[in-house]
This record gives structure tokens, C-alpha cells and sequence, in this order.
């Protein structure tokens, strides 16, 4: 029985830097890492763009994602919430034929779903402010990739409500890897380059 790899928790680059395995081969996953993932989003246009993008993410990978994004943004208003609440079934359709994007109907249902209780939240807490308040009260600290959870009391919790408001394909995993990516915990390894640098967890 062959023994798993040890995780080497943060990998030295070729610049010097330390980074998790993960985003220390790929230059498109290197640059999304060192520039994006975790720092914080709090504008109501991008927070839903990260909601829709982490439910087409779900059984899939995230670089997939990411190398559609471009794709994604053109056929989905640069998710506009006011434009994709509006689409019709035509729409959903003209989506299904989209091979840049990920072509599963009840994801892009889910899409539509979602701009309209974006909508709806306006009128309450606002969709960027319900997100925000998950935000816990310490941050994970991990050393290596195993070390990190995959879901929390907060995004249990928050899975949940997004699903009263009318929601889906908002799980607590995937509402887990949304607080990761938008800031609101801070998941970077010990000793990676990025760990505190969002400006909301300090070390």
C-alpha cells in the first residue's frame, strides 16, 4: 500500500515566493492567487458573480472555471444582476449552446434564480451585506492544504438563509470556498506570501 504524498504545505517559487501546491504550477492559477483570490469584494455585482461562479464550480474544478471566465462574462451580461434576473427562456437555451461556458441547465436556472432574489435583497440587507455578515469571528490558520476546513458553522449558516431568500445551488461548501475567495476568511497557508495581506485578517 503505497503511502499518500506529504503535503508540503507552502512551495517556494522560481520567484522566491511561497505559495500552496495548488497555485504554484499553473501561471493562470499563480496569477489568480497572487492577485485576486481572497482579497475582498464588496460591490453587489461582484459578490453575485462569485455566487454564480462557485455554483457552476460545484463537482467541477476551479481552474475549469476560471479559464471560462471571459466566456462566462459575455454570456452573462458581465452579471449584470438586473439583466440575467431578466432572461427568459430563450435565454437559457442561447446558454445551453454556449460551449465557452458550462452548459447545465439547472446551473443557469439557478443564475437567473439568483439575480431575481439579488433583486429582491435590495429592498432588505442587500446581497453583498447578507454575504458580509457570515463573516466569523477568528480565521482559520492552516500550514498545509489539509489543514484547511471545508465548511464552517458561518457558511452553514449562510447556506441556509441564501436558501429562505430564494437561492440555490448555494451549499456550505460551496458558500465556504465564496468566503474564502471574496476575503471574508483568510485561508492562506502559514507562511504563504498572501496570508494577511487582505487588509480584514491582519496577522
Amino acid at each position: 500500500m503505497n503511502e499518500a504524498p506529504e503535503d508540503p504545505g507552502v512551495v517556494i517559487g522560481e520567484d522566491g515566493l511561497a505559495r500552496p501546491a495548488w497555485a504554484s504550477v499553473d501561471p493562470m492559477l499563480r496569477d489568480y492567487y497572487d492577485t485576486e483570490w481572497g482579497m475582498p469584494v464588496t460591490d453587489e455585482r461582484g459578490v453575485y458573480e462569485r455566487v454564480t461562479l462557485e455554483g457552476f464550480q460545484a463537482g467541477l474544478s476551479w481552474a475549469t472555471i476560471l479559464r471560462k471566465r471571459p466566456a462566462f462574462r459575455a454570456a452573462f451580461d458581465d452579471f449584470d444582476p438586473d439583466a440575467v434576473a431578466a432572461y427568459t427562456e430563450r435565454d437559457v437555451e442561447r446558454l445551453l449552446a454556449n460551449t465557452g461556458i458550462v452548459r447545465n441547465r439547472q446551473k443557469i436556472e439557478a443564475a437567473i434564480r439568483n439575480a431575481q432574489a439579488t433583486q429582491k435583497l435590495r429592498d432588505d440587507i442587500g446581497l453583498s451585506a447578507l454575504i458580509w455578515s457570515s463573516k466569523p469571528a477568528t480565521t482559520p490558520r492552516p500550514r498545509t492544504f489539509a489543514d484547511i476546513p471545508t465548511t464552517s458553522p458561518e457558511s452553514v449558516a449562510l447556506s441556509k438563509e441564501l436558501r429562505k431568500r430564494g437561492f440555490a445551488f448555494v451549499g456550505p461548501t460551496t458558500m465556504f470556498a465564496l468566503m474564502e475567495a471574496i476575503g471574508i476568511v483568510d485561508t492562506h497557508l502559514i507562511g504563504s506570501h498572501r496570508r494577511g495581506t487582505s487588509g480584514i485578517w491582519p496577522e
